[in-house]
């Protein structure tokens, strides 16, 4: 649905992005990994053809931003950086301007994106009443309206409260999930992206570094903690088995490794063996782990 080619651009000769490609599937909710200055509002600029780039192009359903950008964005909603509204006017007004400036949309198809955004209860409110969470909402409303088939969300949680994270996340999985809507998020927050998306790319000053299943990343093995009452002989069996005691009692296996016969001749040896818990490698490490390793592989010695 979402196809980046060797993206390209530079400000003022600073470069913001470098060569950046990536796939986005249909039906599928894509994360968009980096820190702030990553490349990431770039990269969306470039998709709804606010940025243009010095090379490269990005598809949307097989056309081209930046040859036919009307086509191309006929059916894609979005929230770019920090949504801005008519401070005085109600968040039912602001709906009906915002959206008229796409297309004629009748009144039910905005009470049924005011429905599925929870706000009902004060879209006939002034915005300039409204919490940061609510702005959110309404930004949320109007970029359903048309109904899109892509929707791009760039840090849509951005200073929202636990709550209101929450509360947002379930909104996304609610429009991907009954709606079908091919989501691009972008963030910083690593755990909602976690808890989101099963793929993404990860962006480190404008390079990406990363593309694919966020676990494919944890390619040194499989973790293990184990409950046991004596670590000295275990040691020995563990590397006997292929694997690598670490610490806080948690041991790595090759890929290949078994944790049945590690158990097994943990057991034989009279070793008494009262848990075994598989770790999961968080976001946070695995991303963390992504980017230093470019560094590292810049900064190495010739």
């Amino acid at each position: 649905m979402i196809r980046l080619e060797n993206l390209r651009k530079a400000f003022k000769g600073k470069p913001a992005l470098h060569g950046v490609s990536f796939q986005v599937e249909r039906g599928e909710i894509f994360g968009l990994l980096g820190h702030n200055g990553a490349g990431k509002s770039t990269t969306f600029g470039i998709m709804l053809g606010q940025v243009y780039p010095d090379a490269g192009e990005a598809w949307i359903d097989g056309v081209s931003v930046q040859r036919d950008r009307p086509r191309a964005l006929a059916r894609v909603g979005a929230i770019f950086e920090t949504p801005s509204f008519y401070e005085y006017l109600s968040g039912w007004r602001n709906l009906e301007i915002l959206v008229h400036y796409s297309r004629q949309v009748a009144r039910r198809e905005l009470e049924e994106a005011v429905e599925t955004v929870g706000l009902s209860g004060r879209i006939h409110d002034p915005v300039r009443t409204y919490s940061h969470g609510m702005r959110q909402r309404l930004a949320l409303a109007q970029a359903i309206v048309p109904t899109p088939d892509v929707i791009l969300l760039d840090e849509p949680t951005e200073g929202l409260d636990p709550e209101g994270i929450h509360e947002m996340r379930l909104m996304i999985q609610r429009l991907n999930q009954e709606h079908g809507l091919t989501v691009l998020l972008s963030s910083h927050l690593l755990s909602e992206v976690e808890q989101l998306c099963e793929r993404v790319a990860i962006l480190n000053q404008g390079a990406l570094v990363f593309e694919g299943r966020w676990s494919e990343l944890a390619s040194e093995g499989q973790r293990f903690r184990l409950v046991l009452d004596d670590w000295k002989r275990a040691s020995a069996i563990v590397q006997s088995c292929g694997g690598t005691v670490l610490e806080d009692g948690e041991v790595r296996l090759p890929v290949e490794g078994d944790i049945v016969m590690l158990n097994r001749a943990l057991v034989k040896a009279g070793i008494a063996l009262s848990e075994v818990v598989r770790v999961q490698p968080s976001l946070e490490s695995l991303y963390l782990k992504a980017i230093v390793k470019p560094e590292a592989a810049n900064t190495a010695p010739e």
